[in-house]
C-alpha cells in the first residue's frame, strides 16, 4: 500500500510538473514577439533623443554596420553603428563608446555624429558613478551632456577638448572631476572614430538604401 501511494503520489507530482511547464512556456511563446517588440521601441526611442525622426526617414535600428576598431572607442566587443538617412542620403550616425575610466567602472554612452562631423547628442546608457554626484552625466538628472551639442573635432580645438579643471571647455561637477573627464575623453574619440571611417558610413548607408550590390 505504501509502495502504490508514493508511486501515485509520483506520477501526480511528475503531472503537475509538466502540466505548470506547460503554461511556462505557453506563455513566454505568446509573449516573446511582444517583449521583442518592447525592446525595439526602447532602443528607438534612445536613438530618437539624438537624431530626431524629422531629421530621417530610415529605420536606423534596421540601417547599421559593426564596429571596427574597438580599442579606440573603448568597447569591450563589437557592437553596432547605427546609421540615419534622409532620401537616401547620409544624415548621421550614432556611435557606441566606452569609458573605462570612471570613478566606479565602465560607462557605456552613444554619440550621435552628424554628415559634417559636428556631435548631433550625447546619451550615457549605463554607468555605476556616485549617486548626486557622477551621475549629472545622465540626461534625466542634468542636461550637461548637451554642452556636446555641436562640438566637432576643431571646435574647440583638440587641445581644447577637455574639462575646465584641465584646461579644456567642459564644465565638471561639484564634487566630481573624474566622470565628466572620462565622458569627455569618450566623447572626443567617437568623433576621431567618426572621422577615419566616415567615408566608409556615408558608402554604407546609402548603399543600404539604394540597394546596390
Amino acid at each position: 500500500m505504501l509502495g502504490e501511494s508514493i508511486s501515485r503520489n509520483s506520477l501526480l507530482l511528475g503531472l503537475f510538473a509538466a502540466f505548470t511547464s506547460a503554461i511556462i512556456a505557453s506563455t513566454y511563446l505568446g509573449s516573446r514577439d511582444q517583449i521583442k517588440a518592447n525592446i525595439r521601441a526602447a532602443e528607438e526611442k534612445a536613438l530618437l533623443q539624438i537624431i530626431s525622426e524629422d531629421r530621417h526617414d530610415n529605420s536606423m535600428l534596421d540601417n547599421t554596420v559593426t564596429t571596427d576598431n574597438v580599442g579606440l572607442l573603448g568597447l569591450r566587443e563589437n557592437k553596432e553603428i547605427y546609421l540615419a538617412t534622409k532620401d537616401g542620403q547620409f544624415v548621421g550616425a550614432i556611435i557606441p563608446a566606452t569609458s573605462r575610466e570612471g570613478y566606479t567602472g565602465d560607462i557605456d554612452l552613444i554619440v550621435g555624429v552628424n554628415r559634417d562631423g559636428s556631435i548631433a547628442g550625447v546619451r550615457v546608457l549605463s554607468h555605476r558613478e556616485t549617486p548626486g554626484l557622477g551621475d549629472a552625466v545622465e540626461r534625466k538628472k542634468s542636461d550637461w551632456v548637451d554642452g556636446f551639442i555641436g562640438k566637432s573635432l576643431n571646435n574647440p580645438q583638440p587641445a581644447q577638448w577637455g574639462v575646465t579643471k584641465d584646461g579644456g571647455v567642459f564644465d565638471t561637477f561639484t564634487g566630481a572631476t573624474i566622470t565628466p573627464r572620462a565622458v569627455t575623453d569618450a566623447v572626443y574619440k567617437a568623433l576621431q572614430y567618426f572621422d577615419q571611417n566616415r567615408d566608409h558610413l556615408i558608402a554604407s548607408a546609402e548603399k543600404e538604401i539604394s540597394g546596390d550590390e
